[in-house]
């Protein structure tokens, strides 16, 4: 299921990333494709905790990541 589909506060385990090579590339330089925890989700929009570090994703981006 799609990042966007995530329930705030549980944590999760990315499995795929979908979307063009620009779009892979840029997400796994942000560190998704491990494990990410969903601090906040309004209107699609996700801000996530990943590796320490808080990285907001807007809901199209979000849609490309699936856990």
């Amino acid at each position: 299921m799609p990042l966007t589909m995530a329930n705030i506060g549980e944590t999760n385990t990315i499995k795929r990333v979908s979307g063009n090579d620009e779009t892979k590339r840029f997400l796994a330089n942000l560190g998704f494709g491990a494990e990410v925890i969903v601090l906040s989700a309004i209107g699609g929009n996700v801000i996530v905790n990943i590796k320490d570090s808080r990285v907001a994703v807007n809901a199209d981006m979000a849609r490309h990541i699936m856990i």
